[in-house]
């Protein structure tokens, strides 16, 4: 069959010659075409209204998914960075912490010598803070991390305003008699060093008493690092 026959074809007569053809005739083949189509337009009916939403909430997790995923990416990002500079924070901060004292901590220095004092026998004579003396010098000059330093020329403030340079730091001198065994002293001497903030013997003498026999009487000076921002 051509074009022009196909143009000349009548509809009617095509469905009269289907009507005729054995195919129509046969009631197991129209039972098989109908069942297949049925099975095919109950398939559609239930991926469309089954499947299909389930593919498409599938697809949004998956996007989901992936946004959540470029998220935890750039967070892991920022946690290594705040930890890569934490790193380096925490010398500075344990060097400051471990050196330099607050106002509150001189006072709790008072009780932990009386504790000691007493854990070993000892009595305190006299204890008594002196004043604070600034240290002052060139804060360019300070040592930087890796020790180098030029000359740290560090001064005492000796009372004429900023001509020394900066302040530095604060140097809090702490006077002390003390008067108990010498081992005993020995004792508390070796706990007092062993403290989590530096303290400095500056001074020390040592005398034996003749009464009571056995007992010595310590007179000393010991000094500790305030920061600037404590004590100005």
């Amino acid at each position: 069959m051509d074009l022009s026959e196909l143009k000349n074809l009548d509809l009617n007569d095509l469905v009269a010659k289907l009507k005729k053809s054995e195919i129509f005739k046969d009631k197991k083949t129209l039972a098989k075409i109908g069942i297949f189509l049925g099975a095919f337009l109950l398939s559609i009916i239930i991926y469309y209204s089954l499947v299909s939403p389930i593919l498409a909430q599938q697809r949004q997790q998956i996007a989901q998914m992936e946004q959540n995923i470029l998220e935890i990416n750039d967070l892991n990002m920022q946690i290594e960075d705040t930890l890569f500079q934490s790193s380096e924070l925490k010398p500075k901060y344990f060097k400051n912490s471990v050196l330099f004292h607050s106002k509150e901590e001189v006072e709790d220095l008072y009780q932990s010598i009386s504790n000691f004092a007493l854990a070993n026998g000892l009595s305190i004579v006299n204890i008594k803070k002196g004043e604070p003396k600034a240290i002052r010098g060139d804060l360019s000059m300070i040592a930087d991390d890796n020790g180098n330093n030029d000359d740290s020329s560090e001064n005492y403030d000796d009372g004429s305003g900023e001509e020394g340079g900066d302040i530095l730091y604060y140097k809090i001198p702490v006077d002390y008699e003390i008067k108990g065994s010498f081992l005993g002293y020995l004792k508390f001497r070796r706990e007092l060093s062993k403290s989590l903030k530096v303290i400095n013997f500056d001074k020390e003498e040592v005398v034996a008493l003749t009464q009571p026999q056995g007992q010595i009487l310590s007179k000393g000076t010991i000094s500790i690092v305030g920061l600037p921002n404590e004590y100005n």
